[in-house]
């Protein structure tokens, strides 16, 4: 009988619909998702918002506190299918930890960006899968909590899509660390005020930043709340 409420379950799931809802629905930055090149755009705390970029344009992605995380995805415009993957990042660097000029590659194993410029220390994370609904009831929440996974949802809703998977972000500025056993555990970045990083698109994607709403654990900080993010892109 559980089985059979289990394949219910899974039968009637949309992956496309979030858990609950917040600004992220009301600010997209066009219809589509185009941005004005050199403008300079705030993502709301807690939020997340999606941006169309063309092959060879940078988007610039800034740190005004420095102790905000960003859970970055990408997609290819046109084929949603086609995603940034992060064990198949692993797989091409032979590393965990991207750096300047590494490609961030696809599900198909194609570079969709490159890491052009990263003011910070480079601690960042490739490992950990965004937060979502189910995270925050294990972590004691009651009720609902703003969450990467549906900041994903509603950006690319917002610009009229749907997310066809949620796939593991790169974690820009989120802190890791893995001991020699494997275990990780969730520290307070290390990055700086103004912090950036800049990544060239390699084909056209579509990017979707979400300010990471984490305020259980430390990963964006101790003693203080989410905060805002913000972005420009450049054609260079």
């Amino acid at each position: 009988m559980i089985f059979k409420k289990e394949v219910v379950f899974m039968t009637n799931y949309d992956v496309s619909v979030p858990d609950g809802s917040n600004q992220s629905l009301d600010i997209a930055i066009s219809a589509d998702g185009s941005a004005e090149t050199g403008r300079r755009y705030v993502i709301l705390a807690r939020c997340g918002v999606a941006v169309r970029l063309a092959r060879g344009q940078v988007l610039n992605i800034f740190n005004p506190s420095g102790h905000q995380v960003c859970d970055f995805f990408a997609f290819v415009a046109g084929n949603l299918h086609e995603h940034l993957s992060m064990p198949h990042l692993h797989t091409s660097l032979g590393s965990i930890f991207p750096s300047v000029g590494d490609g961030l590659v696809s599900n198909l194993r194609r570079p969709l960006l490159s890491i052009a410029e990263d003011t910070s220390p480079g601690v960042h994370d490739t490992v950990i899968a965004c937060c979502d609904h189910a995270r925050y009831r294990e972590l004691g929440c009651d009720g609902y909590h703003d969450n990467c996974a549906d900041n994903l949802r509603m950006a690319l809703m917002a610009i009229g899509l749907k997310a066809p998977l949620i796939p593991a972000p790169f974690n820009i500025w989120m802190n890791v660390p893995i001991d020699a056993e494997g275990k990780t555990s969730f520290e307070p970045p290390v990055a700086r005020w103004g912090d950036r990083m800049s990544l060239r698109a390699e084909d056209d994607v579509i990017a979707v930043m979400s300010a990471c709403p984490q305020d259980v654990t430390p990963v964006n900080g101790d003693g203080v709340s989410p905060g805002t993010l913000e972005f420009s892109v450049a054609d260079r």
